[in-house]
């Protein structure tokens, strides 16, 4: 019987070991929407103050807060964008095996839709407002939400399992990591901002991951055909407004491309204030 040589076998043995290692992403199937395209251009990660990380796509924001014990992610992107977060994370020099939480913002597919294949691949556990993990977990906006006339096939993304629900102010942790969350509804109903600070060094600054502000629906909705979700609207730009906030992250880049900018959340605040204004003397 022919001996193959203790080296050739260590090598053999290494070769598959980086094979595993390095396994390909398997992402769910890809979004189809108009702005799609545009939503998961990429663009290259970069840190945006002390353990906080920028680890989306071009218009959709994704956010990797580190520590040596564990890390978060905030949002998921599309589906197809799971795969540029994963590179993203490796890229920075840390492991997507190493988020023992994943939180989301709101559940649309544009925020969301990255999320089945980021906890399947990384084991973490998922983290929701009430009905934003309802919404997870049918993968479908809830029917309360307005942008829920857009129909099944424009509304879904891949289903998550097992979301934990979190109530306002509720304070999660992972390893030093300590993030707040922030129940703002609005744009959806279980809309949720996420706080927490990060450091470089002796300085330490307040991030505020700021869910969309935005009152856009499918046709036919009213905001004011109900006072209450008017109401609650309000108090969220009330709340974003009033946050400390030295770091301002938008679900949607866009409107946060400062990042580092102690008037952002009072700036965006007060823009989408107008918006909803606007909004209502229209209807």
């Amino acid at each position: 019987m022919t001996r193959i040589p203790k080296v050739v076998a260590l090598l053999a043995t290494a070769i598959v070991s980086t094979a595993q290692i390095r396994a390909p992403f398997k992402s769910d199937p890809p979004k189809m929407c108009p702005q799609c395209a545009q939503w998961n251009a990429p663009i290259d990660p970069f840190p945006i103050f002390g353990n906080t990380y920028y680890v989306g796509t071009e218009g959709l924001s994704s956010v990797l807060i580190t520590s040596d014990n564990g890390h978060i992610l905030l949002d998921g992107g599309l589906a197809q964008s799971a795969e540029q977060i994963d590179a993203h994370i490796r890229k920075l020099r840390f492991n997507l095996k190493d988020v023992k939480l994943i939180l989301n913002s709101h559940a649309h597919y544009d925020h969301a839709g990255g999320i089945h294949a980021l906890q399947v691949a990384s084991g973490a556990t998922v983290a929701a407002s009430k009905s934003g993990a309802i919404a997870l977990e049918r993968g479908e906006n809830t029917t309360d939400d307005p942008q829920y006339g857009f129909g099944h096939d424009s509304n879904e993304f891949p289903r998550v399992r097992h979301v934990r629900v979190v109530k306002d102010g509720d304070v999660l942790r992972v390893g030093s990591l300590a993030i707040t969350a922030h129940l703002t509804p609005g744009h959806t109903p279980g809309s949720t901002t996420w706080t927490w600070k990060s450091c470089d060094g002796a300085r330490c600054l307040d991030i505020v991951y700021v869910d969309s502000l935005n009152a856009i629906s499918a046709p036919g909705f009213k905001y004011s055909s109900d006072a209450s979700r008017v109401a609650a609207f309000r108090k969220t730009i009330d709340t974003v407004e009033a946050l400390p906030c030295d770091v301002m992250i938008s679900v949607h880049p866009d409107f946060s491309r400062s990042f580092v900018d102690p008037h952002g959340c009072r700036e965006y605040a007060k823009s989408m204030r107008a918006v909803l204004e606007r909004r209502l003397a229209q209807e």
